[in-house]
């Protein structure tokens, strides 16, 4: 009963600390509101006259809501970077910014999740998974693992953050035996996630441009990279709009995360484009589509070509010293990557799996604007989740917010 009564408690307190603020924090959360409204419209059009309003046809069945749903994971598993050196080996430095990294991965994986309902139409398909009433197919469909992976580290990015941030409310130190297991078991989790999504596309046999063993690494190098990279952005403007202090050690510190698997997510793609073009085979079709074009077609083109130049820049800058620990160089290197890995593993991977088809057809895609708009609004609906879970913490954190015994 106590404990039920410290819970709400925390929930009155929490719902006073988001409905107030300053002028820019409502304006914020106002443009978020009325982006997800937007993209509520365009979502309503979607389930009203079904797939044929998105840019996707039976040649080019994933399109960009699979595309930031592959994105997305990464971002997601991209905490462990953070929950790893802080929980499990008690660095000091990323403690104050392992709870951001927690709250950030749990609005990716409910954009994740908010991703994939789109996709499949709406969510009076997902009956057809429910076990005993659908077919779950497992253990044999890479789909239901992927389902239990993210709904399962989900679990642990939601529980592990409020029992720190609930004993913190009532002004004790949460129990190191309490959420170190559950922290180690992420750690594992989050490779998992990453690998299970990677093993989905490569396990398609028909889809060539998938079928490579560097699939899973890449994925993991990359996420790696953008990820603390969209952290480095986040604790930027938290340090300067609150008084949440993180150290510039920390933030150095997640820099050269950064750095290094930038590095090693372009050694790998070298090593695909010399496998892809050195002695090219009927199965380099979809990389040459990809950079080059293919039979005129060329709509991935201007993407393609504009990460791979922001990928090498952002990653060659930062790879010396100097620059990296410029702040301001920093920030900019770190937008360009997250938006080169985004383009990345968004565009420059799902639809030329796609392209050319079976038969030889080349059927190009290009996004509609409801797809755009349901795009953006789960964007904004990840952009509000974590803005809330960050105010909530932050207060808890900087000891604003503390329970009140009555």
């Amino acid at each position: 009963m106590g404990n039920l009564k410290v819970f709400k408690s925390l929930v009155v307190d929490s719902l006073d600390i988001i409905t107030h603020g300053t002028k820019k924090y409502h304006l914020w959360m106002a443009f978020l509101t009325a982006v997800m409204l937007a993209g509520m419209y365009c979502y309503s059009i979607q389930l009203e006259e079904g797939l044929q309003v998105t840019g996707m046809t039976n040649r080019v069945s994933w399109g960009l809501y699979i595309s930031n749903f592959t994105f997305l994971v990464g971002v997601a598993a991209a905490a462990v970077m953070l929950v790893m050196p802080t929980y499990v080996l008690h660095d000091v430095d990323f403690k104050r910014a392992v709870l951001i990294g927690e709250g950030l991965a749990v609005a990716a994986l409910i954009m994740c999740l908010a991703f994939v309902v789109a996709d499949m139409g709406g969510p009076s398909v997902l009956w057809h998974m429910i076990p005993g009433i659908g077919v779950f197919n497992f253990p044999n469909s890479m789909l239901t693992w992927d389902v239990l992976v993210l709904n399962g580290y989900l679990f642990i990015n939601i529980t592990i953050p409020f029992y720190i941030l609930f004993r913190h409310y009532q002004g004790k130190e949460a129990l190191s035996k309490v959420y170190v297991p559950g922290a180690i078991l992420s750690v594992f989790w989050a490779v998992g996630i990453h690998l299970v999504t990677a093993f989905l596309y490569q396990g398609l046999q028909a889809r060539p441009f998938w079928n490579n063993a560097l699939l899973g690494p890449r994925f993991l190098a990359s996420a790696f990279a953008a990820g603390p990279a969209l952290i480095i952005l986040v604790l930027a403007m938290i340090r300067s709009h609150t008084e949440f202090k993180i150290e510039d050690k920390t933030i150095k510190k997640i820099a050269l995360v950064v750095v290094v698997a930038a590095q090693i997510n372009l050694i790998m793609l070298v090593s695909e484009l010399f496998k892809e073009f050195y002695a090219p085979t009927h199965h380099s079709e979809s990389a040459y589509y990809l950079f080059f074009g293919l039979d005129g077609k060329n709509a991935l083109l201007p993407w393609i070509w504009t990460s791979i130049p922001m990928n090498i820049l952002a990653t060659i800058t930062l790879t010396f010293h100097k620059f990296r620990n410029n702040f301001t160089i920093l920030y900019i290197c770190c937008f360009m990557l997250f938006v080169a890995i985004w383009i990345e593993k968004g565009f420059g991977l799902i639809v030329p799996g796609f392209i050319p088809g079976p038969y030889g057809k080349i059927a190009e895609y290009t996004p509609t604007g409801i797809e755009i708009g349901v795009t953006l609004g789960i964007w904004a609906l990840g952009a509000f989740v974590f803005t809330i879970l960050a105010r909530t913490a932050v207060e808890i954190e900087t000891g604003k917010l503390r329970y009140k015994k009555k």
